[in-house]
């Protein structure tokens, strides 16, 4: 069993991105420049936006973070969106979810211009992607993708069950890994909260990605030997022996998972950190589009 170690994975992106920063500054050129807005003071939300805010400054990004009260009107916060839509000084930018109430989540993230929707929730976007169509593939489904290839997992005939049909995680996956090319070529099952008999579907998988924030969902009698396991679920659970009075949990039973799979995510330290590296690719493609349409404007 190897473990898919996003930790490092994530870290060499980061490295590989910096050395493109490096050259853009001395070719003189604009770094790129991420932004995030953020409403209320949602702890889980704040610390995801401060990493990406931390990753930046590694990186040697430009970044920005704009913070609304959880009071913030819905006609308020589109207001703010199209300023960062209409300013040329930032590449990508963000609206960190969930939002409150008052707030249509759809109609805030279709206000976002989608060459700046570098979390790749744009319907243009997701359109695109599903086309085969260069576009921001969003930032977890491309962070898996990023993992299956560069540990050289194979995905050409084999048979891929995605768990989980939302529109961050599950839906994008079930296209991508069923898309020519690789990762991609599988033939894909898409199951969800009214699959039945899911383990029937799930013990003739090749590659399992679980996303339904239920811990320890998949069990080891779920699975065949040597699966492929990729858990992109991360659940605070109540623990009074732990430091913080909580423990991390992933969607998979990893105890006894791991035991048959033949490569597996932890939970911490898989999927998680390769999330905020490929919102930085993202960016940095961004960037690069942005500079090309410059140079076309200018030739035309």
């Amino acid at each position: 069993m190897t473990i898919l170690d996003g930790k490092k994975i994530s870290n060499d992106i980061k490295d590989e991105i910096a050395a493109e920063v490096t050259k853009i500054k001395k070719r003189g050129e604009k770094v790129p420049h991420l932004a995030a807005i953020i409403v209320g003071k949602d702890g889980a939300s704040m610390t995801y936006v401060n990493s990406k805010v931390k990753a930046c400054e590694r990186v040697g990004f430009e970044s920005s973070l704009f913070r609304l009260p959880n009071t913030v009107s819905e006609l308020e916060l589109l207001d703010k969106i199209e300023e960062l839509n209409q300013n040329d000084e930032i590449d990508g930018f963000i609206v960190q979810l969930p939002l409150p109430p008052q707030i249509n989540t759809q109609k805030v993230l279709n206000a976002v211009d989608p060459d700046k929707d570098v979390d790749g929730f744009h319907p243009t976007n997701f359109g695109k992607m599903a086309l085969d169509m260069t576009s921001f593939i969003p930032a977890t489904p491309f962070g898996i993708l990023e993992l299956l290839e560069r540990y050289d997992i194979p995905t050409k005939g084999k048979h891929t069950v995605v768990i989980g049909r939302s529109y961050i995680v599950g839906r994008p996956m079930s296209i991508l890994m069923g898309r020519s090319g690789f990762p991609g070529n599988s033939t894909v099952t898409l199951t969800h909260e009214f699959t039945k008999n899911i383990t029937q579907v799930t013990s003739q998988a090749d590659i399992i990605i679980i996303a339904v924030g239920i811990p320890d969902f998949l069990k080891g009698e779920m699975i065949k030997d040597d699966a492929v396991i990729i858990d992109v679920g991360i659940t605070r659970v109540p623990d009074d022996n732990a430091e913080r009075g909580y423990i991390i949990k992933g969607d998979v039973d990893f105890e006894n998972v791991s035991k048959r799979a033949s490569y597996i995510t932890p939970v911490p330290g898989g999927v998680g950190p390769m999330t905020v590296s490929m919102l930085l690719k993202n960016t940095l493609l961004a960037r690069e589009r942005h500079k090309k349409r410059a140079l076309d404007a200018k030739l035309t």
